[in-house]
């Protein structure tokens, strides 16, 4: 064969293999390119980083609670989960005596629940443990460490420490009515604690951890629940729950309430009541509350206000036109509506009164005229613009909305149109009683009451504005009874003057209502007030239930807003009437 021939024929077969085997690597590549594209390559890269990942609900700090001047009330603490890791526990019963020893629980309890895990990998052996106590318990674990370091397998083995956070409350019992609590099954429970509780808390995220530690960036921030500013002032609350005990005492008085509130916006600065319950330990709540509403009876119990009702009935005659402060009447002592005989408190007459005159001696037969004299439509028409019989809409859970019975009502009768006036027949609260009267104090404005003052949420602050309710009287009328309820506490040397200031206010002396009538040994006693008259920065309502010393609220009730009257002052820096109107005359 032609040498030349020879060599043309290995070319072409060395060609030949060089272009399958390029032909095999490209279909090599090829199919390497589809399968790193294919959709199943994909399942199988976010499988690789599930692997590597661990899924999680991530639950938020909850927020914060403070008064409006920054004192906190409300914040959470680091507790512990104290349990085994039962893969790793080698001597259940050296672990249970250490365990039970340390956190005062029965050995016989904690090793039953070594010896019978039900599968768990964990086994929970106290929750909720304090710090200092798991403390303790971790410094026992460290020092059997040391002292058997040469003896294997360790008999505490398997003993793990898991922190959480848990509500607690630095100022143990204050305010306990308005914060309510959070209790162990993840709950708000009554006051700001339940009616803010989605706020409080946040909001949980699903979220994706890496396992490696190195990759601790990537963990997505979770944003705490909001933390909230109440309108409490601390120092006033302080104040107002030694004036409520030192009042309970004093006059043997069986429970009772205090409110102080701004009646320009609403703002709640002091709400004591009692008894009152340290919310750090929650779980007593049993102990000192039969009913739900006993938690914060100054909005959730209603009752009779008696005479202090009489403030509504004469702001709706004045301002109705139907008579004027000079207006006279003369009282005969009694007065008949609907067929049933009316009387004074004392059941004696007073002869000829002006409507001061009416005010000053608490007159029922007076008042029943004024309503009978404005009718049905008129009367009812003011006391539902004051918002007797309905919610007041504060921001606290558990409020009730009292009752006020119209006609047209199967339980409304014709006598019922003389005895509201004087507050027989007609169950309020003392939030509502006060929301209504502080119209009379605000110019004839009335504002929802209110507990949230600013609410801080990742860094930014938002303010509650004021909300208007409604103007139930004119600003005229407002003005005139102001000054008609201050000079009939002048007249009479009230026990309710504040020295260095001129306040208005009224007392209520209430019958309570017993099987055929009313009682004439027991009563709920009240005081509304406020001051200074021209300029009013405070309105307090006192309310005690049964005081024993006395019946009479002029007696009791009286006093006890005078004392709380001159600590507000003090505390909310407000300088007496003669300072301040020369001050302001420069």
């Amino acid at each position: 064969m032609n040498p030349f021939s020879m060599r043309r024929e290995y070319a072409w077969r060395s060609i030949f293999v060089t272009a399958w085997l390029l032909l095999f690597a490209l279909v090599i590549l090829a199919q390497i390119i589809r399968i790193q594209r294919s959709p199943e390559a994909e399942l199988f890269r976010q499988q690789a980083g599930e692997y590597a990942m661990v899924r999680r609900i991530v639950y938020p700090e909850r927020g914060k609670i403070y008064d409006r001047k920054g004192n906190l009330l409300a914040s959470n603490e680091v507790v512990y989960t104290v349990g085994a890791n039962m893969p790793e526990v080698v001597d259940k019963e050296a672990l249970a005596r250490e365990v039970s020893a340390h956190l005062g629980l029965r050995y016989e309890e904690v090793y039953e629940r070594l010896l019978n895990p039900y599968g768990l990998i964990f086994v929970p052996l106290a929750g909720f443990v304090p710090a200092e106590a798991a403390q303790a318990l971790r410094e026992r674990y460290e020092q059997l460490w040391r002292e058997l370091e040469e003896e294997r397998p360790f008999p505490l083995s398997g003993l793990e420490f898991r922190p959480m956070l848990q509500r607690s409350y630095p100022e143990n019992d204050l305010a306990s009515n308005v914060l309510g609590f959070f209790n162990r099954e993840g709950r708000g429970i009554f006051g700001v604690e339940e009616k803010y509780d989605s706020l409080l808390a946040g909001t949980p995220l699903e979220i994706w951890i890496p396992q490696d530690p190195n990759r601790v960036a990537e963990i997505p921030r979770v944003p705490d629940g909001a933390s909230l500013i109440l309108t409490l002032d601390r120092n006033l609350q302080a104040a107002a729950e030694e004036t409520l005990d030192w009042a309970l005492g004093e006059y043997g008085a069986r429970n009772g309430t205090i409110i102080v509130m701004d009646p320009r916006s609403g703002e709640i600065l002091a709400m004591a009541t009692a008894p009152r319950l340290n919310l750090n330990e929650f779980w007593n709540y049993d102990k000192y509350y039969r009913q739900a509403y006993q938690f914060n009876p100054a909005i959730a119990m209603q009752y009779e206000p008696g005479s202090v009702f009489k403030v509504l009935t004469m702001a709706a005659a004045l301002d109705s036109g139907l008579v004027t402060p000079s207006t006279t009447f003369y009282d005969t002592g009694l007065i008949v509506v609907g067929g049933v005989p009316i009387q004074n408190w004392n059941r004696r007459p007073w002869g000829e009164q002006t409507m001061q005159g009416c005010l000053q001696y608490s007159l029922n037969v007076c008042m029943a005229w004024l309503s009978t004299s404005m009718g049905k439509e008129t009367f009812y028409g003011y006391l539902q613009r004051f918002g007797i019989g309905r919610p007041t809409g504060i921001d606290l859970a558990g409020e009730t909305s009292g009752r006020l019975k119209l006609p047209g009502d199967q339980d409304w009768y014709e006598v019922d149109l003389g005895t509201n006036a004087f507050g027989q027949g007609v169950a309020v609260s003392p939030i509502q009683m006060m929301a209504a009267v502080s119209a009379i104090a605000n110019k004839g404005r009335m504002v929802r009451p209110h507990v949230l003052r600013s609410i801080v949420s990742d860094g930014q602050q938002v303010d509650i504005a004021v909300e208007p309710v409604g103007m139930p009287i004119r600003p005229e009328t407002a003005r005139l009874l102001s000054e008609m309820l201050a000079t009939s506490l002048e007249r009479e040397a009230s026990l309710a003057l504040v020295p260095g200031y001129r306040v208005a206010g009224k007392t209520g002396t209430a019958q309570i209502p017993v099987e055929g009538g009313y009682s004439f040994t027991e009563t709920n006693v009240s005081f509304v007030g406020w001051g200074p008259v021209d300029d009013p920065r405070f309105i307090i309502y006192v309310w005690l239930e049964r005081p024993s010393v006395s019946i009479w609220a002029g007696e009791t009730a009286a006093p006890v807003f005078s004392e709380m009257a001159q600590r507000v002052v003090v505390l909310l820096d407000l300088p007496p009437d003669a300072i301040r109107l020369q001050v302001s005359t420069r």
